[in-house]
């Protein structure tokens, strides 16, 4: 503890030394900083007073570069200005010469005077700016006069009516016709195979009704007027050449615009040229049926291909170079092809419209329906041509017509209908054959039903909640009971009852036989045929009864009785009396056969199965009527006077019944 006691002293003065150094070397330290601030003011003073005397100097430099900038800028802006004035001077060279002679360059030119007028309309504080801009204006109002003549003298140009024989080019080779005979129907070419089988692979081409090459060109003119606000007049140029060239292509082709009193005034066998004719222009080249027959012969499907296609393609022709000549062009194509094509389609509707409208007839309703389809299928056509709100009253039109052909359909069904059961012809088949009407009915009938898929159209036209194959029933059993009622008068007019049923049986029996071999059995069903079979049976068997009736009666030997001679038989009947009875049977036999040979059975079948039926009761009653009673002529005077025919012999002029045979063949 003494010698810690001894060290406490010694440590306590050594941390004073400790700070009394640190003390020195702090007071050191600060002055070294306060000189060295001293020397850093001495510094920037002298910076300030540098930089003071070099400002001057560079306020001098500043405005040197600046002068350079603005000088640099004001000679790019001369160059700018005079090659503005050197591109004027070549655009107003080249609008003066005009366009004719290089359309393309002086389109280029008018664009310079465009740009030219943009560039001084942003440099207004150039003085001679004002002038500039009216000269270049008007430089660009004679330009748009001469584009406007330009336009019109390329549309006039290239808007010439199509020959006939060009549109051909577009149509598939098979279609084409002949090159070897130039007045041969182009109808007749290639009938390799059947017209039908190429339509399913054809390729038609869009005819070129303007130039490719000129195109380009009349769409930039159709925009230079269009940008000088010259729209009308590019419209009307436009829609008054292209409906002209149209309408005259359609001349061409013999579309003519015909009223309803031109209709009605044509006789039957010119319309009916006209309506095929119409059909040919407006059917498209797709799905057409052949008609054969009485009111409808298209006998050459490739003729009415021929030039259903033309329309088609005239239409599609022009739609096409609308929209190229106008693509890209702030413009109503849509109007513009609407009223250009307006005079041509009404041309071509009002014909239908016209017919539809005229007084109705039986021999119209399949002209009518080849109408009808024609319009129904030429609706999708329509539809992609006359696209737009501007075409509306174009679709509506067709539209319309498909209607009313459908609605004047409809109609006469109902007075053809009439027309059968009211036929009050005077017409009489003397020898009871199928009626004239009859095959004319039936044959009407089987023409519609290759009707078939447009009368269901037709039906769903004017809906009855009923299906369209049972519409077409009740109207074919409507038409088949006016005919049965129309012929049952028309029975009465024999004063022979026997030929009145044989008239009878040959015309029901027509009709059934005609529904069997036709697509109506189907429609009428085995009920209809059934039944009417029946009648057929039950009016031979009163023929049977009412002709052969009387002689049969002379082969009975019932109720003769005895007349108390003594030249009797085993069966107590008089010689006297057998020779009458055979007399009596020569006389009606050879009555019979001199009528009834010169009638008519026209079914073989049925003339067959006739005969059969009747020699099935004459035959046995004449044999049992000689083998009885022949012996009592035999042994008298001129035996053959009396028993004339044998069985054989009469059936075998049985054979000669129903043939149609003329007096001069039954005596030879």
């Amino acid at each position: 503890m003494v010698v810690a006691a001894a060290a406490r002293p010694q440590t306590a003065e050594a941390l004073s030394k400790r700070a009394s150094m640190l003390r020195d070397s702090l007071q050191r330290s600060q002055g070294n900083t306060d000189g060295m601030v001293t020397i850093l003011g001495s510094f920037d003073h002298r910076l300030s007073a540098l930089e003071a005397a070099m400002r001057p100097t560079q306020v001098r430099t500043h405005a040197i570069r600046m002068a350079h900038e603005n000088i640099d800028k004001t000679i790019k802006a001369a160059d700018g200005i005079l090659s503005q004035f050197d591109l004027a001077r070549r655009a107003e060279a080249a609008v003066l010469k005009g366009p004719h002679e290089d359309l393309e360059s002086y389109l280029e030119a008018v664009d310079l005077l465009k740009g030219i007028v943009r560039f001084f309309s942003t440099n207004k504080n150039f003085k001679s700016s004002e002038g500039v801009l009216n000269h270049v204006n008007n430089l660009l109002a004679k330009s748009a006069l001469k584009i406007e003549e330009e336009f019109r003298q390329l549309m006039t140009t290239y808007s010439k009516p199509i020959e006939p024989d060009r549109l051909f080019d577009c149509l598939p080779k098979s279609l084409r016709p002949t090159k070897d005979d130039p007045d041969a129907d182009p109808g007749n070419a290639g009938h390799s195979e059947h017209p039908s089988k190429s339509l399913e692979t054809a390729v038609y081409r869009t005819p070129t009704l303007i130039p490719p090459r000129i195109l380009p060109l009349m769409n930039d003119i159709a925009q230079q007027l269009i940008q000088a606000g010259n729209q009308q007049s590019c419209y009307k140029i436009y829609r008054d050449t292209r409906g002209s060239a149209l309408e005259s292509s359609l001349r061409k082709l013999g579309v003519e615009k015909l009223s309803k009193e031109d209709v009605q005034k044509m006789q039957w066998e010119a319309l009916e040229a006209k309506i095929g004719n119409w059909i040919h222009f407006m059917r498209i080249a797709v799905g057409i049926l052949l008609r054969i027959g009485p009111y409808c012969v298209y006998s050459d499907l490739k003729t009415h291909i021929l030039l259903t296609t033309q329309v088609k393609l005239l239409l599609a022709g022009e739609r096409k170079i609308c929209d190229q000549i106008f693509d890209g062009v702030n413009f109503n194509k849509d109007q513009c092809f609407a009223e250009l094509t307006a005079n041509s389609v009404v041309t071509l509707l009002s014909f239908g419209d016209a017919v539809a409208k005229s007084k109705r007839s039986p021999e119209k309703l399949f002209v009518l329906l080849d109408m009808y389809e024609v319009m129904h299928e030429l609706q999708p056509e329509i539809e992609v041509i006359f696209e737009g709100k501007s075409c509306s009253e174009m679709r509506e039109a067709s539209l319309g017509l498909a209607k009313r052909l459908a609605q004047t359909a409809q109609e006469t069904f109902a007075d053809f209908e009439e027309a059968v059961e009211k036929d009050a012809s005077k017409t009489i088949v003397n020898d009871g054959t199928v009626h004239p009407l009859t095959s004319y009915v039936i044959n009407y009938v089987k023409f519609l039903f290759d009707y078939q898929s447009t009368l269901k159209l037709l039906f769903q036209e004017f809906e009855t909640g009923s299906e369209t194959e049972s519409q077409l029933a009740v109207v074919t059993m409507r038409i088949m009971q006016a005919l049965q009622n129309n012929l049952d008068g028309k029975s009465k007019q024999y004063r022979d009852p026997a030929l009145t049923y044989l008239f009878l049986m040959n015309n029901i029996h027509y009709m059934v036989r005609s529904v069997r071999r036709s697509e109506a059995k189907d429609i009428l069903g085995d009920d209809w045929i059934q039944r009417h079979r029946r009648i057929v049976q039950q009016n031979a068997n009163q023929y049977k009864r009412v002709a052969w009736a009387k002689i049969l009666q002379t082969l009975s030997i019932q109720g003769a009785g005895s007349t108390g001679s003594s030249d009797l038989s085993s069966s107590g009947v008089s010689r006297a009396m057998i020779k009458e009875r055979f007399k009596s049977f020569n006389m009606q036999f050879e009555e019979l056969h001199a009528k009834q040979s010169q009638w008519i059975v026209p079914d073989q079948e049925l003339r067959e199965s006739l005969r059969l039926a009747v020699a099935e009761v004459l035959l046995p009653a004449y044999r049992s009527f000689v083998k009885r009673f022949g012996n009592l002529v035999e042994n008298g005077k001129n035996p053959h006077k009396y028993v004339r025919y044998s069985p054989e012999m009469v059936e075998q002029l049985l054979g000669e019944f129903f043939e149609g045979q003329q007096w001069g063949e039954q005596k030879r």
